[in-house]
């Protein structure tokens, strides 16, 4: 079965996509994305990811390359060319084709919007045997709040995690207290079955799933913390685990080496996983 990807108003093969080589998203990494899962058919939390794309191109003032409406005609036209089931929904949109130069065009250039698809396993609400973190210096830029296509900081600390065996890096700032994982919100439950979680700021993305998941643990009656936790803080806790949308809710089961807890998924990441499965599953079908 082909499959297809939609550029700058076109579907085409997926095999040779393209974009011109003056595009800035491609010299200058000026540009945003976004990445909306697919569960049974369903795009998770479709409104918010939409809603955070819109700021981050307010943010970087970039003009929106077509309508929302557009914009939600064509995520779901793709899906359907592409028969996406489980999975992925990745957009994205750049400043446009501009003669090379720091600053923003002279002269009114269109926006370039892209989206590809990407098929999934389905995520089951048994969480597995937890994953292993591995702290690493934070080394971003201070507005971590837009979701840009700059992201070689995180590239490297991933790359550094997977490494050392581990599946996610936890970017620790100069202060000892962990910021984010490199492409996930980080989360622990203190010795107080407190949950905590850093509040959204400049040196954080608010995820989407982070945002949901804090609606689930307060129907839970769940105490919810959002501050800054040290790297030893984590170290120490009862449970700690991390958010996005490919990974849901994943319980942290080592951080650097050192076993966290028991050693085991605890019961905390493990029901809000369950809640958060139950959730993605109950949204509207995409026809």
């Amino acid at each position: 079965m082909a499959r297809y990807a939609y550029v700058n108003g076109r579907y085409v093969d997926h095999r040779t996509a393209s974009v011109h080589i003056e595009d800035r998203g491609y010299q200058l990494a000026d540009g945003v994305y976004e990445v909306v899962g697919v569960r049974e058919g369903r795009l998770i939390d479709e409104q918010p990811h939409i809603d955070r794309l819109d700021r981050s191109l307010r943010e970087l003032r970039i003009a929106w390359p077509v309508s929302r409406a557009t914009l939600g005609f064509v995520i779901r036209e793709l899906m359907r060319r592409n028969r996406l089931t489980d999975g992925l929904v990745y957009i994205q949109v750049t400043r446009g084709v501009a003669r090379r130069d720091h600053a923003f065009p002279t002269k009114p250039v269109k926006p370039a919007l892209v989206l590809t698809t990407k098929n999934a396993k389905r995520a089951e609400a048994e969480p597995g045997p937890g994953v292993a973190v591995k702290s690493h210096p934070d080394i971003r830029w201070e507005r971590c709040d837009i979701k840009t296509v700059a992201l070689l900081p995180n590239v490297l600390a991933k790359q550094a995690a997977r490494e050392s065996g581990a599946y996610e890096a936890w970017l620790v700032d100069g202060q000892g207290r962990v910021t984010e994982g490199a492409s996930t919100n980080a989360w622990i439950v203190t010795q107080d079955n407190e949950l905590v979680t850093r509040q959204s700021d400049n040196g954080i993305l608010a995820g989407i799933t982070r945002g949901t998941l804090k609606s689930l643990a307060k129907d839970l009656q769940l105490k919810i913390v959002e501050r800054p936790f040290t790297l030893a803080e984590a170290k120490q806790a009862k449970e700690a685990f991390v958010t996005s949308a490919t990974s849901f809710v994943l319980p942290v089961v080592k951080i650097d080496g050192e076993t966290v807890g028991d050693g085991n998924v605890g019961p905390t990441a493990r029901r809000l996983r369950e809640e958060y499965v139950r959730f993605a599953s109950a949204g509207e079908q995409v026809t």
